[in-house]
Formats: structure tokens, C-alpha cells, sequence
């Protein structure tokens, strides 16, 4: 039996049928509980290994550092977001994101979450203090501003300048409302990606821009396999995980499908990891019904960037 076969076996021994139990077990408390489950599992919508704050606001300047290679190409991000109102998905436990797009120039970011993982403790102002102290002075007095004690960032920003809403959908449900729409490793956890594309048309201004980054692996689910965690049949799937924010498993064909029904034009899909082409057919044949028949080149793309613009002309 080769080691990919292995893995999918794995999924049905005791050992198994054990992890699907404690799946739905769980799942359930966090469709009851949501805030109870988000802080008892310790989320921040950066994984679970241990950070100090240097090393979180080190991945946010990572994070806007993407951002801007792709939303300014001669480098002068303060001019691109000059006045602009941005929205950003799955901000995590923090802003960030936001503080570096309002040092930058931004007029307004809106922060929706799923999940209401927000918390300026102590440990995340001292991240927010880190990047203030890692900006030049033009953009620190610029985040000062949107600041409600200039002095302190734990007292959070002030809500015309930074707003952040907890949505059970995780939908903005803003129209005509922004120019910008980003996110990190966040659409592969939305259940209902055809609501959020169509969110976000509704969401942006004519002529405004989305970007998002999306990881197409297992977050830590699979066993022996990168893709063992597409053998899974959808309902069990569900049944385990629906409520939890982990992957909803969708390949970038559907990605690619539901911007361009959505409305979007300008659309760029650019791959960011790939698997090699023997490892996805080894695997193929235990493959749940929706991922079986998919081409070897979908199945290969491990991670993506996806942008698009809403039409200049287009009503809402």
C-alpha cells in the first residue's frame, strides 16, 4: 500500500472514528458558543504557535508589505490609498492590518469578523506599539490621529477612522461603501463564498478593487497527504467543522467561477504554492464526489491571489 493510500485509511480506524466523534462534539459548542469557543481554543486568526509581539507585528508588516507590491506597482501606496475607505475580512484578534493602511493614508478601514475575536489586551497593545514605533513620523502621526488617547493604543481608534463589526455571517452588508476590499487566509474558511463574492460587489464603490489571498491547504487537518483532507464526504465535513472557521475545502476553479459570475472584471488568479502533479493523481481515486473529477492542474494549487475590480459603470 503506498503512504498516500495509508493516509486515507487513516480516516477510518478507531483512532478515526474517535477524531470524527470530538469533531462534531465540538463543532456543535462553537455553532452554540461561539465567543466561549473562540477564546477557550485561543484564537487569533493566525494560527496557534507561540508569538511575541514583535514577531505578530513582524507578520503584519508582511501582511501590508503584500499588499502593497500588488495595489501600487511604482511603490507609492500613500497615494493609492489616499482617501480611500477600505474593507478587510477576518481581521483577526487585532488591527493590525488596519493601523498600517491608516499610517498609509487610508481615510477609513472597516473590519468585519465572523467571529468576535477582538482584544486590545495588553500583549496586542504592545504589538500595535511595536508597529508605531516601526513607522517613520509622517505615517505615525498619521495613525496618532485616528487614535482615541494618542498616548495609548490599547484605548482602541477611534470608530469614524477604524470600525470593527462581529457579523454571524461574516458579511459586510455595505453597499456603495468602500474602494478597497482585502483579506489574508480568510476566504478558505467562509462557508458561503457566493454570498461573500456578491457581498462584495455590493460593498465596493464603481471602480473599486478587491485582493485577497487565499490558502488552499489543510491548516493542520490533513494526516500523511496534503490533499487527505479532501477525502472527507462533504455532509461528514459539515458535520465536524461547519462552525469552527476551518477550511471550506473549495479548489481555486470554484474561486475562479464565482468572481466572474459575481460581476467582477480585471481578474487575476496567480498561484502561490503548487503540488506536484504525482502526488495529485496518488491520491485521486479517494477523493470525496466534488474534488474526484477536478483537473490535475486545480487540484495542484496549494494557494492564490485573487484580485478584481468592480465595472466604472456598474450600479449596485
Amino acid at each position: 500500500m503506498t503512504t498516500d493510500a495509508a493516509a486515507f485509511k487513516l480516516n477510518f480506524t478507531l483512532a478515526g472514528i474517535g477524531r470524527v466523534l470530538r469533531a462534531i462534539a465540538t463543532n456543535q459548542v462553537a455553532g452554540w458558543f461561539p465567543g466561549w469557543y473562540v477564546r477557550i481554543t485561543g484564537q487569533t486568526g493566525r494560527g496557534s504557535e507561540p508569538e511575541t509581539p514583535a514577531q505578530v507585528a513582524a507578520y503584519f508588516r508582511t501582511c501590508f508589505d503584500d499588499y502593497r507590491a500588488r495595489l501600487a506597482a511604482d511603490g507609492d501606496i500613500v497615494t493609492c490609498l489616499a482617501g480611500k475607505t477600505v474593507l478587510e475580512y477576518g481581521p483577526g484578534d487585532m488591527p493590525g492590518v488596519a493601523l498600517l493602511l491608516l499610517a498609509h493614508g487610508a481615510a477609513q478601514v472597516i473590519c468585519v469578523d465572523r467571529f468576535p475575536m477582538l482584544h486590545l489586551s495588553a500583549r496586542n497593545a504592545a504589538v500595535l506599539a511595536e508597529l508605531l514605533a516601526g513607522l517613520d513620523d509622517a505615517a505615525r502621526a498619521r495613525v496618532r490621529a485616528c487614535l482615541r488617547d494618542p498616548d495609548d493604543p490599547a484605548q482602541g481608534f477611534r470608530p469614524e477612522r477604524l470600525r470593527y463589526q462581529v457579523q454571524a455571517s461574516g458579511l459586510s452588508e455595505l453597499s456603495d461603501a468602500v474602494d478597497l476590499i482585502i483579506s489574508r487566509a480568510v476566504l478558505e474558511h467562509v462557508n458561503d463564498l457566493p454570498a461573500s463574492f456578491a457581498d462584495m460587489y455590493r460593498a465596493l464603490r464603481p471602480g473599486g478593487r478587491m485582493l485577497h489571498q487565499v490558502d488552499l491547504r489543510s491548516h493542520g487537518l490533513h494526516r500523511q497527504h496534503p490533499l487527505d483532507f479532501l477525502v472527507w464526504p462533504v455532509w461528514l465535513w459539515n458535520l465536524m467543522f461547519s462552525n469552527k472557521g476551518t477550511p471550506n475545502r473549495w479548489r481555486v476553479d470554484r474561486y475562479r467561477a464565482l468572481v466572474a459570475q459575481s460581476g467582477f472584471v480585471d481578474i487575476q488568479v496567480e498561484a502561490t504554492h503548487r503540488l506536484e502533479s504525482a502526488r495529485v493523481e496518488a491520491i485521486r481515486a479517494h477523493l470525496a464526489a466534488p474534488f474526484r473529477t477536478l483537473p490535475a492542474e486545480d487540484l495542484a494549487w496549494l494557494g492564490c491571489w485573487l484580485a478584481g475590480r468592480k465595472p466604472s459603470g456598474a450600479t449596485v
